[in-house]
């Protein structure tokens, strides 16, 4: 629980870094279209900051529970933002195309966990 909460916030953090030094330090330096392709990259890891976060609220004995789709929700989240807006980020700064292949992992980590948060919560309710 705790390490999802700390890295949807850690991730959060990371999402307003990049969002402000892509508005400010990369406009005019890199294609308009590499710019859309940045901002992408932050508001998915954004949305999925917020998930992690979702995701350690709902581990609260409270709530849930500590369940293992929970868990693996949690760490496909932190793989799909790694895999994802990663690879967004680096083809923006870079221009390399080949990456565009890899980021839908990412995309497919992203369902996946949300797949797991609804099977969590058909299990504890």
């Amino acid at each position: 629980m705790k390490f999802f909460l700390i890295a949807g916030a850690v991730n959060a953090l990371l999402s307003v870094a990049f969002g402000a030094f892509g508005a400010h330090l990369l406009e005019g330096r890199v294609a308009d279209k590499y710019l859309d392709t940045w901002q992408t990259a932050v508001q998915y890891q954004m949305f999925h900051s917020i998930g992690l976060m979702v995701v350690a609220i709902l581990m609260s004995s409270s709530l849930l529970g500590s369940l293992g789709s929970l868990n693996w929700a949690g760490y496909l989240m932190l793989a799909g933002i790694i895999i994802f807006s990663g690879s967004l980020y680096v083809l923006s700064l870079t221009g390399i195309s080949i990456l565009g292949a890899i980021t839908p992992i990412g995309g497919l980590a992203f369902i996946a966990a949300w797949v797991m948060i609804v099977v969590a919560a058909v299990k504890a309710l």
